[in-house]
Formats: structure tokens, sequence, C-alpha cells
């Protein structure tokens, strides 16, 4: 029996396209604290009263455009990252999400009634960069759970790989390939995230975005920090490309609400690009190991649309890590340096 097993987690979809499954999965979402961050009785009446009304048939046609006979594909290459793992490790691999199915309770019920002798679960948090939204709520939602039911195995959890060697590598070799035909600009669009967020994780409480290029400036807080994780990974992977300064940049896509985001934005950038002479773009979003709406819906229909229609001629979309060899390989790795540490 397996004494060690790994569990990944990703950020979840709906159970369908159907508005009332939208609106379960946006008030699950939007009401985790650390998605909108403001007090509970606010954050009540901007979901349960504005948002999620207005918002679930319009995220429900969104849907739609990406969906196919598999279900979400979130999910599906998930499930399907799952069991290459699996085949690869030769241990357990479970998987969950931190919105909707599969649950974190059912990945652990199944780990356990399989593997009776289980001594330890490495958690492996689907996201290259840390940022309370997202790698911070899903850890902490799985740390509470294993605490809340009293599991005699111990948790693990894998670090933020913004800029293992293996996963730019991996990002490296899935980019090259549509690097061959002339090209203008290479676009790294990572998801957007608010500044107050940014300051938030600063453990320093006085470093991220409080002076200028802090990123570039050696601080405790760089371990915690979205911004200069996003930007080391384009620069990491910029450079093993060789590419010139002026030959790539950084956006940031898929804003909620009105309030102060990192910029530039991706949508913004794609209207600007045609005007400055960048009429052949690639674009690429690290941020998400798999294709999902943002990356299907919003960049590949929407960013597309937006760039063409402002003089744009050619709009390349690199797909996401997904199944690719050399991304099973690096959670293989991850897992392992994680288990003997």
């Amino acid at each position: 029996m397996a004494t060690t097993a790994v569990l990944l987690t990703n950020l979840g979809s709906p159970d369908s396209t159907e508005v009332k499954d939208l609106k379960k999965y946006l008030n699950e979402f939007l009401m985790d604290e650390r998605v909108i961050d403001v007090p509970y009785l606010f954050r009540l009446l901007l979901v349960k009263g504005i948002i999620v009304p207005f918002r679930s048939p319009k995220s429900a046609a969104k849907y739609k455009t990406t969906w196919t006979e598999n279900g979400s594909p979130l999910i599906h290459i998930s499930k399907q990252v799952k069991n290459l793992l699996l085949q690869k490790m030769q241990i357990p691999v479970e998987l969950c999400m931190r919105y909707g199915n599969p649950s974190p309770e059912a990945a652990f019920e199944k780990l356990c009634s399989a593997n009776p002798d289980l001594k330890k679960v490495i958690l492996v948090p689907l996201y290259p960069h840390y940022a309370m939204s997202s790698y911070e709520t899903a850890v902490e939602q799985v740390k509470s759970i294993h605490q809340s039911k009293h599991y005699s195995f111990s948790l693990k959890v894998v670090s933020p790989f913004y800029n293992y060697p293996k996963y730019i590598q991996a990002l490296v070799n899935s980019i090259k390939p549509y690097l061959e035909k002339p090209f203008d600009h290479i676009l790294f669009s990572y998801h957007g995230i608010p500044e107050r967020h940014v300051r938030k994780t600063d453990v320093t409480k006085q470093h991220c975005l409080a002076k200028s290029g802090c990123c570039d400036v050696e601080s405790p807080a760089h371990k915690t920090c979205y911004r200069h994780q996003v930007y080391a990974t384009t620069k990491l992977t910029a450079g093993k490309l060789g590419l010139a300064k002026d030959k790539f940049s950084t956006s940031f896509q898929s804003r909620l609400g009105a309030d102060a985001w990192l910029k530039p934005f991706t949508v913004e950038q794609l209207v600007q690009f045609p005007k400055q002479g960048i009429k052949k773009l690639v674009i690429v979003c690290p941020a998400f190991v798999s294709d999902c709406l943002e990356t299907l819906e919003e960049i590949q229909m929407e960013g597309k649309e937006v760039f063409l229609r402002n003089g744009g001629e050619e709009f390349t979309v690199v797909p996401c890590l997904n199944e690719r060899p050399e991304w099973i390989d690096t959670l293989n790795e991850l897992v392992l340096s994680s288990n003997n540490d």
C-alpha cells in the first residue's frame, strides 16, 4: 500500500453551462474573501445582489463557446494531467478544484479509502505564481480541510514554480514552433489582480509598489509577490528564446470591477499594437497551465477580434502546457524534489 500520494488542485469550473450552475459557481468563487477582499456584508450584497444575477447569463454564454463533449476544458485537461502523472510516478494521484467539483474533501476520502497506510500527501497547486486569489486561497482551503478532518497523514505543499528551470524550458519549447514564421511581437498575458492584493501579500509592507523598480530590487517580498513572479517568468522565458527587448512585453487580462489593477491591460495593448506597427502578434498565457475560459474565449476569441478590428493582421495564440510530456515531467520533478526536502 502507498504511503505517499499527490493531490493536484486547480481553480475549477461550473458543472455545466446552465445559468443555475453558473450562479452556484460564481457565488462560491466571488464570495471567497481572498478574491473579493471587502467586509463580508458588503461582499454579500455586491456578489449576490449585483454581480451574480447580472453576470451569470453572460458567463453561461461565454462558457458555451468553449464547452466540449468532454465538458469543461479546464476540468478535462486537469484530469488528463492527473492520469499522465499517475502513470509517470506510480503513486496515487488525485485532483481537486478550489471551486466546484471535484472537491478537496472528495479527493482526500478517495486517497484514504484506497490507501489506508497513507502517511503524506503532497499538494501541487497548479498555479505557477503566488497570488492570494489563486495559489493562496487554494492552499489555505486544502489546509483547512486537512486540519478540520484530523487526517492522520501530513500535508506538504509545493511552492510556486514561476522560475523553476523545467517549467521555463517547457514554456520555451511550447512557444518555439510559433516563432518560426515572421512575427512582430510576442505578448505574455497574465491573469490580472488588484494592486491592493500585491500590497497585502507584501510581507515587508514597504516594498511592493512602494518604490520604483520594486520587482527588480531583491526583497523577501518577492516570495509572495505576483507582479515580481510574472515578470520573472517573462524575463526568463524571453531570455531562453533569445528575444530582443523590443520583441516582447507583459500585460494583464481578466479584470473584475473598476479598482486599480495591474497594468498594462491586455485588451488595451491589443488595441494599441497595430497603431505601433505590430501587425503580427504571438500571445502566450503562462499564468494558466491548462486552457480554460480565459485563454480560449477571452484571448483566442475576444482578443483576436479586438486585435484584428484595430488593424492587426495575424493573431497567433500559443496553447497552454496542457498535457505536454515536458509539463508532466515538470510536475514529476516538482513532487520528487518536494518529497525529498
